[in-house]
């Protein structure tokens, strides 16, 4: 007979007399998994040395500073460089692509700067004319290499070997490079207003020339300047987001001090309400796109107009309105279909959410755990993402020959430059450069950098999961404190939150270890499978792409099965302080003996909290949009001038939606321990004097079928 049995029979197996100071199954605990708990830690220690290491050999200046071709930071103190904070590129033709730029993989000369150019001007007008216009070669040569100061060398010599570049364009600086200051002028790509430009090698050529080697350019300018007016928008919104992330807590807060006493009322007044937004989204969608009717230009479809960077050229559509209204239309009518054919099982689950709510007026305290979540995962994210950029900057500057040949063989090898003009390969290939490519290194900790970033991504994952499975742990625990406290509230253990925290962390650091670990793995598997799914993208082997999209199916689905099976697990350990394995087997099998009560009441439940959630994210939402587009006309004079006003509605939309699942993820997780308590209450109880229930009536008379014995004072 094991310990847990002993707390329903005797040691000789007689029935026990009931004892009113029982707490149930949550005492008497040994440490658990001690295996898992022991590697968990030292996997934990050679993360942080991990992290000491790559902060040694690591520096994030070779992310945030771009380099020049002689391996040093544009803008880095105590250089040369300190007032050169933009590169700038010899000859952009030669880069194929904005990604080779930002890459630093360009064959051409890269040079820190401390402006961009702001004129045309070629090597060969400049040197004609340097005599009697000393003041356009000054200029010019700040765009030289450092010291180049002969004007008089011939322009063929200057320019195979990059010592200026041939020509220069106007440009802005961007990433902390100079690229081109394309704009479109009448539906024609331009450079400061010109359609053509020299090239310094005696031809003049259009700009569209510099296309290819800008692919991209412009949308890349699109997105600053997009990304420019967002963070403009958030800096004169800043405290109006804050204030509807308020509102969105405090109604939050408000629904589930409610539920204690109208759970039913509140939840219907939810789902109505929800259709209720929906109905209203698909009675104006249909107002604007009759409105929109006659209207020239209305009739375009979005294909017509193509990608557009202010969304409200889409609004100006029928076609668009249309469609929100077909999707409203089809939200609406499986959400009333679901409610038709759940409409009996809606109302067991609003029953037992009474019961949760009850339990969550005895432990306030858990409604605000999240946010010890939320650190935790915080702390874990951030460690990565440091630790991640310290490695990606590990090694010292690797340096390779660029050649404008390409059947150069020495192009692409490794060099030194300090060596590299008493060498044959600048005779061999006229014009190479030893030039800085990248940072690496021969060592044995530069060749396993990979594997260090893959081991940075796996424990990441498995702390955060491990975060995670804490606090189902410890809401598990509290909870179960409520259940299994036979007169409410009398007999529930002071600082139940705090109690259940301090057994999870002192005997199942080991367990929710374990549970974590195996979700990791599942998670890092998933990630390799969408990383190979990205290479094999431009194959044309169909066998390929369907075994690599049954996999991310299966990973897929396994990770939901073992996310349902670790968090029921929880539970368990949390009652009883059990191994994870033992938990999860008792857990599995509890739930297989009530599977219709499990399909009955925990996804109605989570079908619930979710209306919820989209009812406070949808209120929060309309209010929002009311406010910011000015038709609140008490408040019309507060609302900032926006470039886009989808921006703070967004935010307030989605971060509303955030604030509300966190309150209501303690609520699902209470319904979901109070149900695995209710059924083995059933299990080893028969409501007899001996072996008295510890549900309360009112649950009782929602899911049980026999009689309960008077609880006595």
């Amino acid at each position: 007979m094991d310990r847990d049995e002993e707390n329903y029979y005797g040691k000789h197996g007689e029935p026990r007399k009931f004892d009113p100071k029982f707490r149930g199954p949550v005492n008497n605990r040994h440490c658990t998994d001690v295996i898992c708990c022991v590697i968990f830690i030292v996997v934990i220690l050679g993360y942080i040395a991990l992290g000491v290491v790559a902060w040694v050999h690591g520096d994030p200046r070779k992310v945030i500073y771009p380099t020049d071709s002689y391996g040093q930071f544009c803008g880095q103190r105590d250089t040369l460089n300190e007032n050169k904070t933009i590169l700038f590129y010899f000859n952009l033709l030669k880069c194929a692509s904005p990604v080779v730029l930002l890459n630093l993989q360009c064959p051409t000369t890269q040079l820190c700067v401390s402006k961009c150019p702001d004129r045309f001007a070629t090597y060969i007008d400049v040197q004609a004319s340097y005599r009697y216009r000393p003041d356009q070669w000054n200029y010019f040569k700040q765009f030289c290499r450092p010291g180049f100061n002969n004007p008089r060398k011939s322009a063929a010599q200057v320019l195979r070997d990059e010592d200026c570049p041939s020509m220069i364009v106007p440009s802005r600086p961007f990433l902390k490079r100079c690229f081109p200051d394309f704009s479109t002028k009448n539906g024609v790509l331009t450079v400061a207003n010109q359609t053509t430009f020299k090239d310094g090698r005696g031809k003049t050529r259009n700009v569209t020339d510099l296309r290819e080697a800008a692919n991209g350019i412009n949308i890349v300018l699109n997105a600053r300047s997009v990304g420019m007016k967002i963070f403009e928008d958030y800096a004169i919104s800043w405290y109006w987001i804050l204030i509807g992330l308020f509102i969105a807590m405090l109604l939050s807060l408000l629904f589930l001090v409610l539920l204690r006493f109208t759970a039913g009322v509140l939840f219907w007044i939810f789902i109505f309400g929800v259709i209720g937004i929906i109905g209203y989204g698909i009675w104006h969608c249909y107002w604007e796109y009759d409105h929109l009717k006659g209207i020239p230009g209305s009739d375009l479809t979005i294909y017509d107009i193509g990608f557009q960077t202010d969304f409200r050229v889409y609004l100006q559509l029928r076609q668009t309105w249309l469609a929100f209204m077909i999707i409203l239309c089809i939200v609406e009518v499986i959400i009333i279909l679901m409610l038709i054919f759940l409409r009996n099982r809606i109302r067991i689950a609003i029953a037992l959410l009474e019961e949760g709510s009850r339990a969550i007026g005895y432990i306030m305290s858990t409604l605000f755990y999240p946010i010890v979540t939320f650190l935790l995962i915080a702390i874990c994210i951030s460690y990565w993402a440091v630790t991640a950029v310290f490695l990606a900057t590990s090694g010292e500057p690797m340096y390779k020959v660029m050649a404008n040949q390409t059947l150069c063989k020495y192009a692409n090898l490794t060099c030194d430059p300090e060596t590299f003009n008493t060498t044959n390969v600048t005779k061999l290939c006229p014009g190479a450069q030893c030039t800085f490519a990248f940072y690496g290194g021969e060592s044995l900790y530069h060749k396993y950098i990979f594997i260090f970033q893959l081991a940075n991504a796996f424990v990441f994952l498995w702390l955060v999961n491990f975060a995670i499975a804490l606090g189902q742990c410890t809401l598990a625990g509290a909870f179960a404190s409520y259940y299994w406290a036979y007169r409410k509230p009398a007999d529930i253990p002071l600082w139940p939150l705090f109690s259940s925290f301090g057994r999870a962390i002192r005997y199942h650091t080991g367990s929710l270890a374990f549970g974590a670990l195996i979700i990791a793995i599942v998670q890092l598997i998933r990630i390799i499978l969408e990383y190979l799914d990205h290479k094999l993208k431009g194959t044309q082997n169909s066998f390929t792409r369907f075994l690599l999209s049954c996999l991310k199916c299966c990973f897929w689905l396994l990770e939901r099965f073992l996310k349902f099976i670790n968090r029921n697990a929880y539970i368990m350990i949390a009652m009883y302080g059990k191994s994870f394995c033992t938990s999860a087997k008792e857990a599995f099998y509890l739930l297989m003996r009530n599977v219709v009560r499990v399909a009955v009441l925990d996804k109605v439940t989570d079908f619930l909290l979710f209306l919820g959630k989209v009812l406070v994210a949808g209120g929060v939402g309309v209010l929002a949009f009311f406010f910011f587009t000015q038709r609140i006309p008490v408040f019309a004079q507060e609302v900032p001038t926006l470039n886009y006003y989808w921006v703070p509605l967004l935010t307030v939309i989605i971060g509303s939606y955030l604030v509300a699942h966190g309150f209501f993820s303690v609520y699902a997780m209470c319904v979901d321990t109070l149900f695995l308590c209710f059924c083995e209450d059933l299990e080893r109880n028969d409501g007899s004097t001996a072996k008295p229930y510890f549900m309360s009536a009112s649950l009782h008379r929602i899911l049980g079928k026999k009689k309960l014995s008077p609880k006595k004072a």
